[in-house]
């Protein structure tokens, strides 16, 4: 059985630089450098999405969302399939299913739950029950590589407890995915490579910061993205250097331009370290920005919503023929069916 590949990002909003950077392009290049041999499903997790607020029309938001993938070069072949959450609806019914296999103090240590219900009188059930939904949204497709944020690494470990949990109570159903070290290396991503906030490099680019010039959208006009970099927190120590600790922001634009003209970081480095004009390095990085954003937006611009309808029609006919499979097989295994 050839291994299959899992992503998907959730459409509450337009994403940011930091988004299309650190997430959208490494899966894009991943999908299209083994979708080859292997399966690959991206998804739009639209019920984890109504977790929280949305910024506009959450059907709207999911084609726009799928549009970023084919306009950042998504590769499209019979191993590639697309589709929404809610569409499959054995993710629900597996969730439901783990729900009687999970325990209370497993789910209530995820950081993500401890960080979203901290100082609030309450939260929804969502906000406590999401990682078992994503335990099913691996599952159903025996996903042996998710490729994703640090900051959800602790909800792999979580599936893949639950997995081996059911396998040792019911047989071998579920496939393990691989675990959390091994996922960093299968993903290929610089080491915490994660892209700061223009105005706060402390903090990395976020878009529900609210000032406009701490972030950059990929909405954005090109011109106004350049202006946006030109403006950015720096430091006063006069010289060039990759330095994340003591020169976050300038550190932050090197890692920008590495990232979109495709060098190899230490190149970058190499070309602007002890030179004294921060000036010139924001505006190439600025230059760098501006025609990413123009050739993107271009792209994205050429796709229609029939297209991606398409591609979801023939995503979704495969994806509930996979999960449908292997839900029959769990609800065997408690006597449901």
């Amino acid at each position: 059985m050839n291994k299959t590949i899992l992503t998907g990002i959730r459409s509450n909003s337009i994403l940011t630089l930091g988004n299309y950077l650190g997430a959208l392009l490494p899966m894009v290049r991943l999908a299209n450098e083994y979708s080859k041999e292997w399966q690959v499903n991206i998804f739009v997790p639209d019920l984890h999405s109504i977790i929280s607020d949305v910024d506009g029309d959450l059907k709207e938001n999911t084609i726009r969302t799928l549009k970023y993938y084919l306009a950042a070069g998504l590769e499209i072949n019979d191993n590639v399939h697309i589709y929404r959450q809610s569409y499959v609806p054995a993710h629900s019914e597996l969730c439901w299913i783990l729900n009687c296999v999970a325990t209370m103090g497993e789910t209530s240590r995820m950081i993500q739950y401890k960080e979203k219900s901290k100082g609030q009188e309450s939260c929804n059930v969502g906000i406590f029950d999401y990682p078992i939904l994503m335990a099913a949204d691996i599952l159903l497709y025996d996903a042996t590589y998710i490729p994703l944020g640090e900051d959800q690494f602790q909800h792999i470990e979580l599936t893949r407890n639950l997995a081996m949990r059911f396998n040792n109570r019911f047989g071998e159903i579920f496939t393990v995915p691989a675990k959390t070290s091994d996922q960093v290396k299968f993903m290929k991503l610089d080491e915490g490579l994660r892209i700061r906030d223009l105005l706060n490099p402390e903090k990395k680019m976020s878009k529900s910061t609210a000032a406009e010039n701490s972030k950059i959208m990929l909405d954005d006009d090109p011109e106004k993205a350049a202006k946006k970099i030109m403006s950015a927190t720096t430091d006063s120590l006069g010289k060039i250097k990759f330095d994340m600790f003591n020169q976050p922001g300038i550190s932050n634009l090197l890692v920008i331009e590495s990232q979109l003209t495709g060098l190899p970081l230490e190149d970058v480095v190499a070309t602007w370290a002890g030179q004294t004009s921060y000036g010139d390095l924001k505006k190439k990085v600025a230059s760098s920005v501006s025609a990413m954003l123009s050739e993107f937006q271009s792209k994205l611009a050429s796709i229609s919503d029939g297209e991606v309808y398409e591609l979801l029609a023939k995503g979704e006919t495969y994806a509930n023929e996979v999960a449908n499979k292997k839900l029959l097989e769990a609800q065997k295994a408690f006597n449901l069916r």
